[in-house]
């Protein structure tokens, strides 16, 4: 009988470590990655954006200032009387950008506006305030708004006086016209007068037909005037002497019918239609020498410059920012007699 070996089995039992770890680690390591990404995209972009976005993305950034003004308590810490005002300075990003006070002179050329008007100031960070507004500063208000205006219109009108007075000296063929043309300054404004001479008459007897001369005359003003901003008045005037026979027609209709020749005239030099606010006729009823109604300096024209319609119309002189300059231009002369 055959001899059973013995088989042994052994059963080994394994201690158990707990239950499985899970994921967590996974979050943990996509947390660090995602910093990595995020560190090196930033070192990316500070490489590629320029300096001046990277100043606009810092203001952006910025804390609001607010406005603090102290009182007289005598106190201390927060009971010294000091009050939190509005926020300055903080415009609405989606609204139409403002226009200072400041600005809209210095685009009429009343007064310079800095730049930068709170750099450099020790005065203006002393006390907490833009440098425009410390005392020192050149600020302009409204009540000296109207005596700047004055005082550049004036200087406008002796500048056209001027040049006029210049072509007429300076120019031969117009040597003969000098007397023709009188220039002044009245209540209204500058007054340009072209009046007859004895023996030179600007207009044919009767007529409104104007002289070639006459022409040239209202050129020559035009050129000086077109790009000045006043408002124009012209004004005709006659001497005392009636019409001949009566046909419904005299000095009232002459002056008045000579008045809108001389419009139409500058008007076809360049001056804007929508400069001339009045155009009149008053035949004998104003004239230059009283003690001689019937003198020829009697029948003349007058254009004037309405003083104060400078800066009435502030469109125009924000459109054109200003520069409002008489100018001479060259004109030619014939003389008709």
């Amino acid at each position: 009988m055959a001899q059973h070996t013995p088989v042994i089995i052994k059963k080994v039992r394994k201690k158990s470590h707990g239950g499985h770890h899970g994921g967590a680690w996974k979050v943990a390591y996509a947390d660090f990655v995602t910093a990595m990404m995020a560190f090196f995209l930033l070192l990316w972009l500070l490489n590629v954006v320029t300096d001046e976005q990277l100043k606009g993305i810092a203001d952006y950034f910025s804390p609001v200032t607010v406005k603090v003004s102290t009182g007289t308590s005598g106190g201390s810490g927060i009971m010294t009387g000091k009050t939190v005002g509005a926020v300055e300075d903080f415009p609405d990003p989606f609204g139409t950008p403002r226009t200072t006070f400041q600005e809209r002179l210095a685009r009429i050329g009343v007064v310079d506006v800095d730049p930068d008007p709170d750099a450099d100031d020790p005065d203006a960070e002393a006390e907490g305030l833009p440098r425009h507004r410390t005392p020192e500063a050149r600020e302009v208000d409204a009540d000296d708004l109207d005596a700047m205006l004055r005082q550049r219109e004036e200087q406008q009108f002796r500048e056209a006086e001027a040049v006029l007075r210049e072509a007429l000296e300076g120019t031969p063929q117009f040597k003969v016209l000098a007397n023709s043309l009188l220039i002044d300054q009245t209540q209204e404004g500058l007054r340009i007068q072209i009046l007859d001479q004895d023996g030179l008459a600007m207009f044919p007897l009767g007529s409104a037909d104007m002289y070639l001369h006459t022409r040239r005359l209202l050129e020559l003003v035009a050129r000086v005037i077109e790009h000045m901003p006043q408002q124009v008045a012209i004004t005709g005037h006659t001497d005392a002497t009636p019409f001949a026979q009566d046909r419904g027609y005299g000095n009232w209709e002459l002056s008045a019918d000579r008045a809108n020749a001389a419009r139409r005239a500058l008007l076809g030099f360049g001056v804007p239609e929508a400069r001339f606010s009045r155009v009149v006729g008053k035949a004998a009823t104003d004239p230059l020498i009283a003690g001689d109604p019937h003198a020829p300096a009697n029948r003349r024209l007058s254009v004037v410059l309405i003083r104060g319609t400078q800066w009435q119309d502030r469109a125009s002189i924000d459109a054109t920012d200003g520069a409002f300059q008489p100018q001479r231009r060259d004109v030619t002369l014939q003389i008709d007699r």
